[in-house]
């Protein structure tokens, strides 16, 4: 008989909003890994918010053990703009009131979060960074030594050949904090990107939403009733209420629920300069006309396409929450 492999220890950096909690739903639902720490960052909302949305949703699957840090309460430059209401809501699940679980964050705050669990589970930690990339940065700043005891990291963040959404070339999550996203992108650790060109083409539908909310478990419900208002921002892009599903589709690849099946390994510079070009990532697709060949020297996987869409795969999971 074939014992299943270990959990893989994970930490993710979030910045709790709507998707994010779809993101953490799905880990916690994963037993391919184990969710050693959360770490939360100014992004959706702000990281004292984030993280006290973070501590709700753990309280509703039962997962009161997992340490959460609050993180940076601003990008490295520059200040931090108030989040994303209109899309996230004011609180960051969508208007909606989680029942408190009353938990404090941790003592330390994420980088420091990080620095801890890389030594823990050094050469086996998997990071995946489904918000602005400040604690990564912060991280190595204090410990430029972190990257030799990190297995890989996975960020939802970018956009290669797909135009941006907060600018006509800048993802959200980088252009809140392009200094740390260059500091993270030119760090000696494998990154695979998962950027817009396929979190854009993965939806969650309004039947799935309707499972979600009829489901008769603790946590499923609460993340229906969390994805209203974002189904409604989507009306704007998609014609209809539906939802893209950017940070629980860089959690599935992280886990092996869903499997990158384009993704070259390119060179990937930040714009961090104040022009119009701020925030873009810069991926050297160049080798698109020749099979995307992996480029000497470079660390980051680009992913561009998927072996299958991630919706049915993500409800299956959630609904068991």
């Amino acid at each position: 008989m074939t014992r299943p492999a270990p959990a893989r220890p994970l930490y993710l950096d979030c910045d709790t909003g709507v998707d994010d909690a779809l993101a953490i739903g799905y880990l916690l639902a994963s037993p391919e890994v184990d969710l050693v720490g959360v770490g939360s960052v100014c992004g959706n909302v702000g990281a004292e918010q984030g993280a006290v949305n973070t501590l709700d949703l753990l309280a509703l699957a039962g997962r009161r053990d997992v340490p959460v840090a609050v993180g940076a309460p601003e990008p490295l430059a520059g200040a931090f703009h108030g989040g994303a209401p209109g899309v996230h809501g004011r609180n960051g699940v969508g208007d909606v009131e989680l029942p408190p679980s009353g938990a404090r964050p941790a003592a330390q705050d994420a980088a420091e979060l990080l620095l801890r669990l890389s030594h823990e589970h050094a050469g086996q930690l998997h990071v995946v960074a489904v918000g602005p990339l400040t604690n990564l940065a912060l991280a190595l700043r204090a410990d430029p030594t972190l990257p030799a005891r990190v297995r890989e990291v996975t960020i939802m963040g970018g956009a290669a050949l797909h135009p941006g959404n907060v600018s006509p070339v800048a993802e959200a999550n980088i252009a809140v904090d392009p200094e740390a996203a260059a500091a993270v992108l030119a760090a000696d650790w494998d990154v695979t990107l998962v950027p817009l060109d396929v979190t854009m083409e993965n939806l969650l539908e309004e039947p799935d939403r309707d499972a979600l909310l009829e489901a008769g478990t603790d946590l499923a419900p609460w993340l229906g009733q969390v994805l209203d208002l974002y189904f409604t921002f989507h009306e704007g892009t998609f014609g209809r209420r539906c939802s893209a599903l950017h940070d629980p589709l860089a959690a599935a690849i992280a886990v092996g629920g869903v499997t990158a099946t384009v993704a070259p390994r390119v060179h990937v510079a930040v714009d961090d300069t104040r022009g119009p070009g701020r925030g873009q990532t810069l991926c050297d697709l160049r080798g698109l006309y020749t099979g995307h060949p992996d480029q000497p020297g470079a660390r980051c996987r680009v992913v561009l396409e998927t072996d299958r869409p991630l919706a049915p795969h993500l409800l299956e999971r959630l609904l068991t929450l």
